[in-house]
């Protein structure tokens, strides 16, 4: 009788002044293969004193990282790019056996977080100050943008090589040095993103990778030599990580959770909308924060949208996001299913209509996988807790409204303010969404619309703690500090005391 093969189970240490450390063994985490449920890796969650160690080894680095001239530490960037761009299969794949989502989603992801690795390549340019000749007489001003210091970064499962992308490069290439924790459910693409950079000639103790739980996050927002903490997750999260680390002292940008709508209008072409509809609520299994988890359908749009979607989502193929072709992988986590489930249970309960019922998903040859299948309500009103509450998984709700501006208003009066779309053929219509509506990054005929690498990314509302976004132009505004500098060279005797600011005269 042939023996099963056994998998060998890794161990996932940390990353820290420019080499692995195993970490000291008191407490570890569990990373599952979503696909087949089994255990994959054991990871090190850190102590409070590791974390310090992190830490230690970005303070002791800052000082000759800053001084490097913005043009070499962009050179790093371009080979740190051109090395991302050889493993970008590899990252794909190491994203899929620990995330779950499907492997041509994850390569995606890697071509997204490029994307910003080339926008920190322009460094020296974005760089650039400010300079005014003669602001009084004989005197000159002009401005200089310099690093904050050690940063952080605390990044979501959802996306474990692009959420950590939008933040460090733009730090690193602004002059910091850099302390991220991702999270202990998918950490082993962090790791190999340090690999990378250490290849790439990036010094030691420059990037570091902390992996753990609330022990390091802590640490991390209370430690007197962190000076700007970037955070993405859930918003009670988001929120804690605001004032704990503002109380501390530091500039905090967490961007929180999400419940994104989509408006279809009665004009809109339904059978595009569904199509689009597909991709932004079960793509990655709805675990996106820009995803689309409510379409509001306006006038008699309900009825045929409702038909499209349930004829595609009885065609939707789910399983092992390895396999070439399935479209929707498992759920992280088996107690991230569980919490889904209960919620499709909940709107059951609450008595929005589930046209589609994913718990019924069934996936040959992998029974303990974290499986559930796409899940469609209809009839939901906004009192209902499915409507108010990030579900993060696979479960669309549609709500009906007669007229644009109730669904308008719909939009506007929800507590997140993250991304928002419509579908519609009337430009005057699709006006008056982008100028009206209530949040930080809007699509017309575009579901996800998620803002390339040199704009930025961030909602409004209870989507975002902080006054800047992340990547892109605000990115580099985080990482840095202004300083405007007044300058005058005497060429005379002294004229007296001056008791008056700089001015012309």
């Amino acid at each position: 009788m042939a023996r099963e093969k056994v998998v060998p189970i890794r161990t996932l240490g940390h990353f820290i002044d420019g080499a692995p450390v195993a970490g000291s063994g008191e407490r570890w985490g569990e990373v599952f293969n979503p696909a087949t449920g089994a255990m994959a890796a054991r990871v090190a969650l850190a102590s409070a004193e590791e974390t310090r160690a992190a830490i230690h080894a970005a303070r002791m680095a800052l000082p000759a990282w800053a001084e490097v001239a913005p043009v070499q530490r962009a050179r790093v960037f371009f080979r740190f790019k051109a090395l991302l761009e050889k493993h970008s299969d590899e990252l794909a794949r190491l994203i899929t056996l620990e995330h779950g989502k499907v492997l041509s989603d994850a390569r995606g992801e890697v071509t997204r977080g490029i994307e910003v690795v080339e926008f920190a390549c322009g460094i020296p340019q974005l760089l650039k100050g400010e300079f005014s000749d003669s602001v009084g007489g004989g005197i000159d001003s002009w401005s200089l943008r310099q690093p904050v210091g050690v940063c952080v970064g605390i990044t979501p499962f959802n996306f474990p090589a692009m959420v950590p992308l939008w933040m460090f490069p733009i730090a690193i290439a602004c002059g910091n040095t850099f302390v991220l924790k991702p999270s202990e459910k998918d950490p082993g693409c962090a790791l190999r993103l340090a690999q990378l950079l250490t290849e790439a000639g990036l010094p030691a103790g420059v990037f570091n990778v902390l992996n753990g739980d609330r022990v390091a996050v802590d640490a991390l927002l209370a430690d007197p030599d962190v000076a700007a903490v970037s955070f993405v997750g859930s918003t009670p999260v988001a929120e804690h990580v605001y004032q704990t680390a503002s109380a501390h002292g530091k500039r905090v940008q967490a961007l929180g959770g999400a419940k994104n709508h989509m408006i279809v209008m009665p004009d809109a072409d339904t059978k595009q909308a569904a199509q689009a509809l597909m991709g932004a609520a079960y793509g990655s299994a709805g675990e996106r924060c820009m995803a689309i988890s409510v379409a509001v359908a306006v006038g008699d749009a309900g009825d045929r949208l409702v038909g499209e979607l349930k004829a595609l989502i009885a065609q939707l193929d789910v399983g092992d996001g390895m396999r070439e072709g399935v479209e929707m992988g498992p759920l992280v986590t088996r107690e991230h299913l569980e919490r889904v489930q209960g919620y499709v249970e909940l709107g059951v309960s609450e008595g929005a209509k589930l046209v589609a019922d994913g718990r019924e998903q069934a996936i040959s040859g992998h029974p303990e996988g974290f499986y559930l299948g796409p899940c469609l309500f209809d009839q939901v009103r906004p009192g209902m807790r499915i409507y108010k509450e990030e579900i993060f998984g696979p479960v669309l709700a549609i709500v009906r409204v007669p007229d644009f501006e109730q669904a308008l208003q719909l939009v506007n009066a929800h507590d997140f303010g993250n991304g928002s779309a419509i579908f519609t053929r009337d430009g005057g219509i699709a006006r008056r969404f982008c100028h009206a509506v209530q949040s930080g990054m809007v699509g017309v005929n575009v579901p996800i619309p998620v803002p390339m690498a040199f704009h930025s990314f961030g909602g409004w509302k209870r989507s975002l703690f902080g006054a800047l976004h992340v990547h892109g132009p605000d990115g580099v505004r985080f990482y840095t500090r202004l300083k405007t500098i007044t300058a005058r060279w005497p060429s005379g005797p002294s004229q007296g005391p001056d008791f008056f600011m700089p001015t012309m005269k």
